[in-house]
């Protein structure tokens, strides 16, 4: 009995031994695994310049109101397209006849320049280029004939997005990026219009987008409209299309807003409604797209559709919210 127990002693010692040396073997490799591990990945997301966003917009303005049919229409057209491509974008100018609410036969333009064209992850960057035809807003009813300078409501939006472009040139995030500048967005009825109001009586350029993508078969794994995003002091809240069709999006942008400390513009509450580009984004191309529109109570902005829409009016801060918070959006995506 004592001879069994001694070896059966000797065998448990045994074991406890090659338990113990499996045991510390299974946390070196575990030390080792964890010392091994890579470290997170750091984004160096560039600054976005305001003054030089500004530079775009004005240089917008001054070729007066963006109108389709006009001749500022088709210059500001070609400095938009050679701008992109002086960028370092693939420039797509995609022509179309499109009729408006009135059937006026409008000559428009969508331009779109694409960075690493070849990726199939892909973001894309939209706003409208094109300005109002009226100032059927503005407090004095002489004006609602006027054309519109447009330097919030268009021109604001493409010079976030061409200052973005500047940075794209120098240094690619992970995804492709598209920057789509949609054209005849604004010619929608005139204030004096008694006929029917539809919703595709707007956007008609990204209408025609949505329904005819630059390229075959094009997908995007989200959408950023900017539309008004030069305003000083502007709010921006979860539009309610935006909300419906892309609510994660719209989360993961004001997230990213208030993080960089841009909260008191990008304001996690509820607003209305917006029939803009992105309605028909989300509609017909099935790629879920938010729209950084501003909401205030009296309307979108003070100068809507008005005469003093224009240069005076843009605050180089908002667009340094905006813009750096769609820059560290889409450099931190992979």
């Amino acid at each position: 009995m004592k001879k069994n127990y001694s070896l059966g002693l000797l065998c448990i010692l045994l074991l406890i031994a090659v338990v113990s040396c499996s045991s510390n073997k299974s946390k070196s490799d575990m030390s080792d695994a964890t010392d091994k591990k890579k470290p997170e990945k750091t984004v160096n997301v560039p600054v976005f310049d305001a003054d030089s966003a500004y530079h775009f917009v004005k240089a917008q303005t001054d070729f007066g109101p963006r109108v389709p049919n006009t001749a500022a229409h088709r210059a500001c057209a070609d400095y938009l397209a050679n701008t992109l491509e002086r960028l370092g974008a693939k420039v797509y100018r995609q022509a179309a006849d499109l009729v408006a609410y009135d059937g006026t036969l409008l000559k428009s333009c969508n331009i779109i320049g694409a960075y690493k064209p070849e990726a199939k992850k892909r973001i894309a960057l939209f706003a409208h280029w094109d300005s109002r035809p009226w100032a059927d807003a503005d407090p004095d009813e002489k004006n609602h004939h006027t054309p519109i300078s447009g330097a919030n409501d268009g021109a604001s939006g493409v010079g976030v997005l061409l200052e973005i472009a500047r940075h794209l040139q120098k240094q690619l995030p992970e995804l492709g990026i598209d920057i789509i500048l949609v054209d005849a967005e604004d010619y929608g009825p005139h204030v004096s219009y008694k006929g029917k109001h539809n919703e595709e009586y707007w956007g008609l350029g990204s209408q025609y987008w949505a329904r005819n993508p630059h390229v075959a078969n094009y997908n995007a794994r989200f959408g950023i409209l900017l539309d008004m995003v030069g305003g000083s002091n502007a709010t921006f809240l979860y539009e309610g299309f935006s909300e419906e069709y892309a609510h994660d999006v719209n989360r993961k942008v004001w997230k990213t807003a208030n993080d960089l400390g841009y909260g008191k513009y990008f304001v996690k509450d509820q607003a209305g409604y917006v029939t803009d580009d992105h309605l028909f984004v989300n509609r017909y191309a099935k790629i879920p797209t938010i729209d950084i529109v501003p909401s205030t109570p009296d309307g979108f902005y003070k100068y809507w559709h008005t005469v003093k829409d224009d240069i005076e009016g843009i605050d180089r801060n908002t667009l340094k919210a905006v813009g750096q918070t769609v820059m560290q959006v889409i450099y931190e995506e992979d």
